[in-house]
């Protein structure tokens, strides 16, 4: 397999307007060691200085990195950085012919991570299984149609029915509302595939991390102007998970670093906690950079 090797920096700073004497948190940075990707070096710090910082993984097998800052601070400062090697996730030509009835997981018993699967084909908070998503997905789940046809046609369709759009949506936006905008960010898109193909008993993933973007032709690039990224992935029988992107209408590729992955945004942000203090007003500043090496 060829891989690409990047350097991953993402830098995560809240700034307060008062003293903060307490900050506890958890933080999903830690690149995944997957089939395709190896995780070369990695490395987490986080300013003040933390009373306590250990990782640990979580039940999806993502690393969970905790701190707590007891050192009054009015700013907050996380970065990870880290050097991966990624590839491009395979698939059997035949595994992707299985008809998408048959990739269900409730449907193969005979299947040994059939159980495991499941979990993600049930409804998330934040990937309702609405009945327009339903109804959306239906015009291409027909009859014994093979699974990864089906998949791929429902990747295009959102990316060509749905705007990317920056404004239109925020972390908690719902299925309906992205039906109700038509309109969304990359978050968006992949919650509309997890609603849409689970909805029909498909287990389906969120999964989050980056994607290494390349500037216009005769621009140097832009040093932490890179962001985030979010895609879904598809249960296959017996083949792994079929990783699509439908904010960029394509397939996974050697070009994506797999941070982590969950029920939907809710069980893998970057960096999520608690505060204690008096302040009233409170900035956020994310850098990201995923420098080819």
């Amino acid at each position: 397999m060829s891989t690409r090797r990047y350097r991953v920096s993402h830098r995560t700073t809240y700034s307060y307007d008062e003293d903060v004497t307490d900050s506890l948190g958890i933080a999903y940075l830690v690149p995944r060691e997957l089939p395709w990707q190896r995780v070369v070096s990695r490395e987490l710090t986080v300013a003040p200085s933390p009373l306590d910082q250990s990782e640990d993984v979580d039940y999806y097998g993502n690393t969970a990195t905790y701190f707590q800052v007891t050192e009054p601070h009015q700013v907050l400062d996380i970065l990870a950085v880290s050097e991966v090697e990624a590839g491009a996730p395979q698939h059997s030509d035949a595994a992707l012919a299985v008809p998408w009835e048959q990739a269900r997981p409730a449907h193969r018993p005979d299947v040994a991570d059939a159980w495991r699967a499941h979990d993600f084909a049930l409804a998330s908070s934040l990937a309702d299984q609405t009945p327009e998503a339903h109804a959306y997905a239906a015009e291409s789940l027909r009859p014994g149609r093979p699974v990864g046809d089906a998949v791929v046609e429902v990747m295009h369709r959102i990316h060509d029915d749905f705007a990317y759009d920056k404004t239109a949506t925020t972390v908690t936006t719902t299925v309906d509302d992205i039906f109700d905008k038509r309109a969304g960010v990359c978050q968006d898109f992949a919650h509309l595939t997890l609603a849409c193909l689970r909805s029909h008993g498909l287990a389906v993933r969120y999964v989050s991390g980056y994607l290494a973007t390349t500037p216009p032709p005769g621009k140097e690039r832009i040093v932490g102007a890179d962001a985030t990224h979010a895609w879904a992935a598809v249960w296959i029988p017996g083949d792994g998970w079929l990783t699509v992107d439908p904010t960029n209408d394509q397939l996974v590729n050697d070009r994506y670093v797999t941070v982590a992955w969950g029920r939907d945004y809710a069980d893998v942000p970057p960096v999520k906690g608690v505060i204690f203090t008096e302040a009233k007003t409170s900035t956020l500043r994310v850098e990201v950079d995923v420098a080819p090496l």
